[in-house]
């Protein structure tokens, strides 16, 4: 993080702000899923990350979550881990 808490940025894939990512459907997100297109996206708080390259997702899924869809109600309620485990993806877009 830089800064306090709440000045963290997300890394975006062009270099662009978050603020000025694309911003996708959930039936857009859906097609990233790792089966239907080769992207695997995931999306966490209103952000879309690209976890394609992660081995962890490589078939579309990691443990019982599921690629193409928002993580955000899963993630929170039983996660072991803190979402700071988004901050080594980049952000591709914003879900609309």
């Amino acid at each position: 993080m830089n800064g306090g808490e709440g000045s963290f940025e997300p890394i975006t894939g062009d270099g662009r702000p978050v603020a000025e990512q694309p911003t996708y459907t959930r039936g857009q997100l859906a097609l990233r899923n790792g089966q239907d297109r080769d992207e695997i996206w995931v999306a966490y708080r209103g952000l879309i990350y690209d976890v394609t390259r992660s081995r962890l997702w490589k078939r579309g899924n990691h443990y019982e979550h599921w690629a193409g869809q928002d993580l955000t109600r899963e993630l929170d309620q039983d996660a072991p881990h803190t979402p700071n485990v988004f901050d080594r993806f980049l952000v591709i877009g914003q879900l609309r």
